[in-house]
């Protein structure tokens, strides 16, 4: 018998006006787009590597490519847009009390180009993943502009608004033929009106990589 779809998320947080509590864009307004977004994600695997993967729109549309820099001492991501040019850098910070990330405009690894740090709350979290991320204006890191919290290896994790319950985005398992018969890393992520869907895939890609620390 076919397994029973995931349940729809849930809609965000009304603002106190009865509209939506719309973020400000992170890396660019026209990545803001006023209605849903659906995204998927795909994991691809070759002979020489693991770990690179497509992120789609509904119709199969190539909307961001990930790549990885393997002549670095750092952890570093690459995310492009479909036609290949550079949307953001990331950079795991080696010496660090947390697993912290750091994004940068474009493939820049300037500071001025800095566009947000991530980190975990803590390092003991054998199971849920929870992280605080500050834009690069918020320098003194006592309030997060936004929090990610969930289990990565249940592919069940909700992006929330600073340090509120207003929900922005939320991923889920994709239950497809492609998914459950060839064992690939697919699942799905729902960005909600307002909120910048190329942070959000940014965010997706900072758990794909501590859910890959923690298996090696």
């Amino acid at each position: 018998m076919a397994e029973p779809p995931p349940p729809l998320p849930a809609p965000p947080t009304p603002g106190p006006t009865g509209g939506i509590i719309a973020p400000a864009p992170v890396v660019a307004p026209h990545f803001c787009a006023p209605y849903v977004v659906q995204l998927s994600v795909k994991e691809n695997f070759t002979i020489f590597k693991e770990g690179d993967f497509t992120i789609t729109d509904t119709n199969g549309a190539v909307v961001i490519s990930v790549k990885g820099s393997y002549i670095s001492i750092h952890n570093n991501r690459l995310l492009l847009d479909a036609n290949g040019n550079p949307l953001v850098t990331l950079r795991e910070k080696v010496i660090s009390m947390h697993n912290t990330w750091e994004a940068y405009r474009g493939d820049s690894s300037k500071s001025s180009d800095l566009l947000f740090t991530a980190k975990k709350s803590s390092i003991f979290q054998p199971f849920n993943t929870e992280m605080y991320i500050y834009l690069a204006s918020n320098t003194s890191h006592e309030v997060c502009d936004f929090k990610m919290n969930g289990s990565f290896k249940e592919r069940a994790c909700s992006f929330y608004l600073g340090d509120s319950d207003t929900l922005i985005a939320q991923m889920h398992r994709e239950h497809s033929v492609q998914s459950t018969v060839l064992g690939r890393d697919h699942y799905a992520v729902t960005v909600f009106p307002n909120a910048d869907y190329v942070f959000i895939s940014t965010l997706v890609v900072i758990l794909q990589e501590l859910h890959a620390d923690k298996n090696d």
